[in-house]
């Protein structure tokens, strides 16, 4: 039997207290196997970011369960198979590019050599070999993100856990990154992924998740979600505004 990469059941959460408790997310169940790029769509204060910050343990379940090849979150450890890349990348300023990604290496327990067999690769992949001994604070933003992805993957993980991967990045910027997801799904990794830009999303996912306000509309493939007519965006607006007015 071969493990789901990532495997969410009945997940609940809520945020605030008493009358003003804000349900973020209603049973959330979802099933992503190993080597599949799976897109998670929703307009925003759907629970995308939500469900990826419980993932990885940034927030706790009130209910539910999450596992992570096998590895129950928040029982087991399973950090070192997984990169992450958020929608707002974070680093130490006075660090330069090849100082934050040896920094991370040395955090996912790499040894040295194989840091500084992987970090020239990944640098020139994003673009950012002429910039590696530049301190971070005064990258832009394209670069910052095009960073994080670096960061995501210098260990070389299983699983990769991206928010809003594109987000900042101008046209050739998500077109690295376009390439780069396409290229890790043939080297066989698994691929979550929130974004907004619907284009990425089929150009690029096996299976896509739509939700909004915290409840899964749909679960499954591209294809089947497109058979009932009209392309991505115009499909997807209209599950949207159905589950609006069917809750109104």
């Amino acid at each position: 039997m071969i493990i789901p990469a990532i495997e969410i059941t009945k997940l609940g959460k809520s945020f605030g207290s008493g009358r003003k408790r804000n349900q973020a997310l209603h049973d959330l169940t979802l099933t992503i196997a190993q080597g599949e790029v799976f897109g998670f769509l929703g307009p925003n204060g759907a629970g995308k970011s939500t469900t990826i910050k419980l993932l990885l343990r940034f927030l706790k379940p009130d209910s539910g369960s999450l596992c992570i090849l096998g590895k129950t979150v928040g029982q087991e450890e399973f950090r070192h198979r997984i990169g992450y890349l958020s929608e707002f990348p974070f680093f130490y300023d006075h660090l330069t590019a090849r100082e934050t990604l040896l920094l991370s290496g040395r955090l996912s327990s790499m040894p040295r050599q194989a840091i500084d067999q992987r970090m020239p690769m990944l640098l020139e992949r994003m673009d950012l070999t002429e910039a590696a001994d530049r301190r971070v604070g005064g990258f832009s933003k394209g670069m910052k993100q095009r960073l994080g992805m670096a960061n995501a993957l210098i260990h070389d993980p299983e699983v990769l856990i991206f928010d809003e991967p594109m987000s900042g990045l101008d046209p050739v910027g998500r077109h690295q990154i376009k390439g780069l997801i396409a290229e890790l799904k043939q080297e066989g990794k698994t691929i979550f992924f929130s974004s907004h830009i619907l284009s990425d999303i089929e150009a690029l996912c096996d299976r896509i998740g739509v939700i909004n306000k915290g409840v899964l509309l749909y679960s499954g493939g591209l294809g089947d979600f497109l058979d009932a007519g009209g392309g991505l965006e115009e499909r997807f607006v209209s599950v949207i505004e159905e589950a609006n007015h069917a809750g109104a």
